[in-house]
């Protein structure tokens, strides 16, 4: 989710779009939606035409970002090959924004999306998390690796693009 109250001291977008995304790829019922539309006052860190980012409500680490698709796509059970694209373009606008925000160790840094069922928004969520050193007991759990309910983007990335579809 986002934070309504982000630090000052992070480097953020302050371009304001207003919205574009046709009726059809928008979720009025989902937060994810309305942020990227401008419509809670979160502020974005990255917004395009194709993905924003903005920072997760509850952190799990001093940074730690939501990278989403502008259109509403559900969750990691929903992509298929064709949105292996998509993925790394959300990894490339994380790498950006960390970057931008004066993180430039990117080993010691998380990228992953939740797997249902432990998806709190059924919107595609890429979390950014860094430095993963400083992440406290309760943060590694929820973002482990090799979990049940947690995979990383480049595990995404692989199983996409070997089973074309995951159902």
């Amino acid at each position: 989710m986002a934070e309504d109250q982000p630090s000052p001291s992070l480097q953020a977008s302050h371009t304001t779009k207003p919205s574009s995304v046709p009726a059809e790829e928008y979720d009025k019922k989902c937060i994810f939606c309305r942020i990227v539309n401008n419509e809670t006052g979160t502020e974005l860190f990255h917004s395009d035409g194709d993905i924003s980012c903005f920072k997760d409500i509850k952190p799990g680490a001093p940074h730690h970002y939501l990278v989403v698709p502008t259109k509403h796509i559900g969750n990691c059970k929903s992509l298929n090959k064709e949105h292996v694209p998509l993925v790394k373009q959300m990894v490339d606008v994380a790498k950006d924004v960390l970057q931008k925000n004066n993180v430039t160790d990117l080993t010691d840094v998380r990228f992953g999306f939740h797997w249902p069922p432990f998806c709190s928004v059924t919107h595609l969520h890429l979390h950014v998390l860094a430095p993963v050193s400083q992440m406290g007991f309760m943060s590694r759990l929820i973002y482990r690796l090799n979990s049940y309910w947690f995979v990383t983007a480049d595990q995404l990335i692989d199983l996409l693009s070997s089973k074309g579809e995951t159902n």
